[in-house]
């Protein structure tokens, strides 16, 4: 499925989310959660700095979903993301039931960075999301924001690694 106009400008959201991560000192990845007539009903970004690294968008909006949506409603809504979710947030998506995910860059992309940068490996396999849920309704990624999720990424391994002394 190719992606709509409303699908980007919720993808932009979602990179802003990042960026705002990014300025806070954390890793930039940003997401919301969309009902299934449009309203934003959630949005956050990435809260690792805090030291614990479970602190991703994506698992904030399953769990919130699972505590305040009907199985219904969780099933007709859309998570939008700067980055494909790691397996850890998929689990957790498709154990609440949440309906499509949207994503602007792929966890293989993310890993490919990662590996032309220098950057130590993740703590986690950069799997697709249907190897995690394997029935998942997923779109992306988005060429049309790579450049930008790139340069965020690229910004923020620029600074860990100045701040190690790299």
């Amino acid at each position: 499925m190719s992606l709509s106009p409303v699908d980007l400008q919720h993808l932009n959201r979602a990179v802003d989310l990042a960026e705002q991560a990014l300025r806070a000192g954390d890793e930039p990845f940003g997401s919301l959660l969309v009902d299934a007539d449009g309203r934003v009903l959630l949005q956050d970004h990435n809260r690792v700095v805090s030291r614990d690294g479970t602190r991703h968008p994506e698992f904030r909006l399953a769990r919130w979903a699972g505590g305040h949506l009907s199985p219904q409603q969780r099933a007709a809504a859309t998570v939008y993301t700067s980055g494909e979710h790691c397996p850890m947030c998929a689990a957790a998506h498709g154990w609440v039931g949440l309906g499509r995910i949207v994503y602007a860059a792929s966890a293989l992309q993310f890993a490919q960075w990662q590996q032309e940068w220098g950057a130590p490996d993740a703590p986690v396999a950069p799997l697709p999301i249907t190897s995690v849920v394997p029935d998942a309704e997923v779109d992306g990624p988005a060429p049309q924001l790579a450049d930008r999720v790139r340069a965020l990424h690229r910004r923020f391994f620029d600074e860990v690694a100045s701040s190690r002394g790299r």
